[in-house]
């Protein structure tokens, strides 16, 4: 989990996208490491020649692009010591010589770092300010000093340091060295450091940047040395490494051990389409008890998120995408986070929808809850929401993967529930992604919090119901099957979303959707397709989804969106988007919506509804903690934190 914190201004701030702490439970081989490094430190970050060379190309427009490019090129400097090592300057005489978990940096002085030094300083002062002159002189004052003191080689740093016997052991092996240390020196609070403020959101994520990196080198600078071993005298000072964690030390060990990693799976078979289509179900002629659906209730996560909170903390692996860039790729301007655990969501809907309905809970059979980020495994979400709400027995509680095909699996299996049951079935559709999204800005864009539950009942007898068509599929090529991943080792165990392969799964499944309602005979016209009031579709990116709709025939007019305003919720987002359909009078009476979704392990369906608006109940409202309200705008920024000298670095306290 890599939940996120409301700071002391009601702003969001995400300590994963500026503080990285890697899973090592999951890394077993300096290969597999040296990739997370490889992408998430180096493929952005220039080196110091790369920032020289655009420096005397004269290719920076202005303070900001350099003052980024010292913040990546430093992340990347620090890439394995912020990741496994804590820094703990120690006075020689008092450094273990024997211990295997400390260990001394062996580094290669860097021979050219004045004239780049020289260089970066210049072009600074000759640049034009962005924005803010003063904000960014700040971020400057504290990059800079970190960077004009470094004094080796990065390129060539191996993530496994030597320990202090090894290095004694190697006469010309230089470390870092500083003749007096003060155990007091300055650093910033990781309050100060969350509560980082500035008018521009690329300024203040940059503001963040320096303060983190501030901290790594919590020493005067300026004094430090590389020395070898014959010229430490005893009251110097080293640096001694030590492992982060417990899990960084198993990850060493298992490294000197040896250990082989695990084999990979065998290579999945080609697929192939089934021996005959899946039809369609229709649910009038299929099934005896036909299914009413009694009530509508949502639950949107309190806490607002918009770009420019996605933008106040870029993570030093990110390209630069401002605000409005992330609107146009996406169609998302807000999306809605939760401070409440995922349990909470789900009963705060169920407990509306149930009221809506005029229902007692003990007239319901069955209880299902589609979800994909559960954090809930036993008891399920389910039979957990069961013994919340008071019912001691249900014919079936289950939680349904299915994620943003969520809703037609969802009422698939609660039809089916029906059949068995002949009372109301409670379907809870319901995510929280904002803790789970790590920093992966493909998914920090797109996910959002939220739930809703749907009371579906027993048409009364002779009544034809009000779910017409269902529909439902799953896999395909394996690359569209793993196209969306959660727990991924391979991005930290956050949920990561690999674009191309999405996008290709949607155009598969949207064809194969729109063909099967033009075969369908309607009630009136010569196909169901012409039948359709309303498109309420899935809403993954509304960028993405209206070009594909576009290309299998639909106008942009056919379809709703509310994803601006919820971002995507996964199985919940498209009961969501029918609630503010109601309330955006889209929807003034019964009307006959298609809703179709898509998405992770290559899922997708829809079902062909009708959605009478007195079903939605009042929408429920949970308070939080720092709760910022929908529409209500950030807190004004100033610049981020108010310098005072201390030697060579302005560094500021008190924030």
């Amino acid at each position: 989990m890599k939940p996120f914190v409301v700071n002391n201004h009601g702003r969001l701030v995400f300590p994963a996208n500026f503080s990285p702490d890697l899973d090592f439970s999951v890394l077993d081989s300096l290969e597999q490491f040296g990739a997370v490094i490889g992408r998430d430190f180096e493929s952005k970050a220039p080196t110091g020649t790369d920032i020289l060379s655009r420096v005397e190309a004269g290719a920076y427009p202005s303070r900001f692009e350099l003052l980024r490019d010292l913040g990546q090129n430093m992340f990347w400097v620090n890439r394995y010591s912020m990741t496994m090592y804590d820094k703990r300057p120690t006075r020689w005489r008092d450094v273990p010589r024997h211990r295997p978990d400390v260990f001394l940096p062996v580094l290669t002085p860097w021979v050219d770092g004045d004239r780049k030094v020289a260089a970066v300083e210049q072009a600074y002062r000759e640049l034009p300010a962005a924005w803010d002159e003063g904000a960014e002189e700040t971020v400057f004052d504290l990059l800079f000093d970190v960077f004009r003191n470094r004094r080796h080689h990065a390129t060539e740093l191996p993530a496994i340091k030597p320990t202090v016997a090894e290095f004694l052991r190697t006469p010309d092996a230089l470390t870092f060295v500083l003749p007096e240390h003060d155990p007091d020196y300055p650093v910033f609070t990781t309050q100060e450091i969350h509560d980082a403020e500035a008018a521009v959101p690329e300024l203040e994520a940059l503001t963040r940047w320096a303060m983190v990196l501030h901290n790594q080198y919590p020493w005067r600078r300026a004094q430090t040395e590389l020395r070898p071993a014959s010229e430490i005298g005893d009251d110097d000072f080293v640096v001694a490494f030590h492992p982060r964690t417990r899990e960084v030390s198993a990850f060493l060990d298992r490294v000197k051990a040896g250990h082989v990693p695990a084999r990979r799976a065998a290579s999945p078979a080609v697929p192939k389409p089934p021996v005959r289509p899946f039809p369609p179900v229709k649910v009038r002629e299929a099934f005896t008890v036909q299914p009413k659906l009694e009530a509508l209730a949502i639950v949107r996560g309190e806490l607002v998120c918009d770009n420019a909170d996605v933008v106040r903390n870029t993570s030093f692996s990110w390209s630069p995408m401002s605000a409005a860039e992330i609107s146009a790729k996406t169609g998302i301007d807000q999306r809605r986070y939760t401070s409440h655990d995922i349990g909470e969501l789900a009963l705060a809907a169920a407990k509306a929808a149930i009221a809506h309905s005029g229902r007692s809970t003990d007239e319901f059979g069955a209880v299902l809850v589609a979800t994909c980020t559960s954090d809930r495994l036993i008891p399920s979400l389910s039979t957990w929401l069961s013994g919340e709400l008071g019912l001691l027995q249900t014919h079936c509680s289950a939680d349904i993967i299915a994620a943003c095909a969520g809703l037609p699996y969802g009422l698939a299996e609660a039809v089916r529930q029906l059949q068995e049951v002949e009372r109301p079935v409670l379907l809870v559709c319901v995510e929280k992604f904002s803790d789970k999204i790590g920093s992966v800005r493909t998914s920090r864009m797109i996910f959002g919090d939220g739930a809703a539950a749907i009371v579906v009942a027993p048409a009364a007898e002779g009544s034809a119901g009000d779910v017409d068509i269902l529909q439902t599929y799953a896999s395909g090529p394996p690359e569209q099957v793993n196209s969306i991943i959660w727990p991924n080792p391979e991005f930290d165990n956050d949920i990561t979303v690999y674009g191309p392969e999405v996008k290709a799964l949607v155009a598969r499944y949207l064809a194969q959707m729109i063909g099967e309602l033009g075969e369908l005979p309607g009630d009136t016209s010569d196909t169901l397709l012409e039948e359709i009031d309303l498109i309420v579709p899935h809403q993954a990116n509304k960028t993405m989804i209206l070009q594909l709709a576009e290309k299998a025939g639909l106008s942009a007019d056919q379809l709703y969106f509310n994803i601006e305003t919820m971002g995507n919720v996964s199985a919940a987002s498209i009961p969501i988007a029918l609630f503010d359909a109601v309330r955006d009078k889209v929807i003034t009476a019964p009307m006959r919506v298609f809703a179709p979704g898509f998405g992770a392990g290559a899922v997708g369906g829809y079902a062909v509804l009708t959605v009478d608006p007195s079903i939605v109940a009042p929408e429920v409202v949970l308070g939080g903690p720092g709760e910022r309200p929908a529409g209500a705008p950030a807190a004004a920024g100033s610049p981020p934190i108010p310098g005072t000298t201390s030697d060579d670095v302005r560094v500021a306290f008190g924030v």
